[in-house]
């Protein structure tokens, strides 16, 4: 057994000061404040030194980490993730891959994780094949541009039946229906996101039946909302703000490039919290940085100038929108692992409760990393 000790709890919805945490057998076992959780003697100690203690991050959607690939280099990103407190990830697989090298992808992954190498593993986001061409960096890489054909795809959906989590797609690509169903046949719990997109909000819409509950990257790589030259129209930003189903996933980089400051309080204000999901979205990409924005040090651009996703781990992005929206510690462990966790369905995680697995971090107001207990051993 193991004992935290000096700690600010964070809860759900609270924060428990003065607290205990008691971890057995690499769960929890009790918590509560420090009157009423009797640490027993000889037990080994965590002081938490006042900090705050909440559960292990949950990272839905990143491609990389240390700027490596994840499906190249699982072991290594594993590990750096692990240091930035991110227990769990679903390494996001994108449509610069051909069917092969998808497949190829998955193989070398779920082989670390069987190995014992990529043990914060929680299942794949597949952020395609079949997205908007006209969205997302590296465009020119894209290889799922024409037409959706069905025995194109389906070796990917069965290869990934029993670790896909979440599926992206754009609504309006013509053909999209079937790969729809075929997805949702194969793995009836899959759950989708509308994706670099064009969509009306009908079309979006229009699959929220279908799982349809989760906003990639909301606000990024999403269509115009031109209407007439002095009206506004409205598109996927619109509907993911209007239909209270549906997560949104934020990009919270240093500068506010992915999503201006404003904007994402707008959005926190017009979600909720209990809707917003953080996510790093690393990709790796070393095009030269378009003047202006050199102090944009935490994000990616491609060869044409396009935002390439970011360099950020979950932990800073959670720094970042508490300095964006002044949103508390508590909250941000809200987006940063109970929210994601209650998206892609993971059952008993996300928060601290008894019997819950005892994947947590220290950290202090500021969100940085001071501790990682990770299946109950401090790293």
């Amino acid at each position: 057994m193991k004992a935290i000790i000096n700690a600010n709890i964070v809860m759900k919805d609270h924060v428990i000061p003065d607290g205990v945490i008691l971890i057995e057998d690499g769960v929890i076992k009790a918590y509560g404040k420090a009157k009423d959780v009797k640490v027993p003697n000889g037990v080994q100690t965590i002081d938490a030194q006042n900090n705050y203690v909440g559960p292990g991050l949950v990272d839905i959607h990143t491609h990389a980490a240390d700027n490596m690939w994840i499906f190249e280099n699982p072991a290594e990103t594993s590990k750096h993730l692990l240091e930035h407190g991110v227990t769990k990830v679903l390494p996001a697989l994108y449509n610069n891959l051909n069917k092969d090298a998808y497949i190829k992808a998955v193989d070398d992954i779920i082989k670390a994780n069987e190995q014992g190498k990529f043990d914060n593993f929680g299942g794949f986001y597949m952020e395609g094949p079949y997205l908007s061409p006209n969205f997302g960096c590296e465009r020119d890489k894209n290889v799922w541009k024409d037409a959706v054909v069905r025995e194109e795809y389906i070796d990917i959906v069965k290869k990934v039946k029993d670790t896909a989590k979440v599926w992206c797609f754009a609504p309006e690509r013509e053909g999209i229906d079937q790969f729809v169903k075929d997805v949702k046949k194969e793995i009836p719990n899959i759950v989708f996101a509308v994706a670099h997109s064009e969509a009306t909000p009908q079309q979006v819409e229009k699959y929220i039946p279908y799982g349809l509950k989760i906003a990639t990257h909301h606000t990024n790589a999403t269509g115009t909302i031109e209407h007439y030259s002095e009206c506004r129209g409205v598109c996927v930003d619109e509907a993911v703000n209007y239909n209270k189903e549906i997560y949104a996933e934020l990009i919270s980089d240093r500068m506010g490039i992915h999503v201006v400051p404003y904007m994402q309080r707008l959005v926190r204000k017009i979600k909720g919290d209990d809707r917003i999901i953080l996510i790093a979205d690393q990709f790796v990409c070393d095009g030269p940085i378009p003047e202006g924005f050199e102090e944009a040090t935490d994000i990616h651009f491609d060869n044409a100038g396009e935002i390439a996703g970011s360099g950020l781990t979950l932990d800073i992005a959670c720094k970042n929108f508490m300095f964006h929206t002044g949103c508390s510690v508590c909250d941000a462990f809200k987006f940063g692992s109970l929210n994601p966790s209650r998206a892609i369905g993971l059952v008993d995680y996300g928060y601290i409760e008894e019997g819950n697995v005892a994947d947590l971090i220290i950290v202090d107001q500021f969100f940085n990393i001071k501790k990682v207990i990770f299946k109950g051993e401090e790293l």
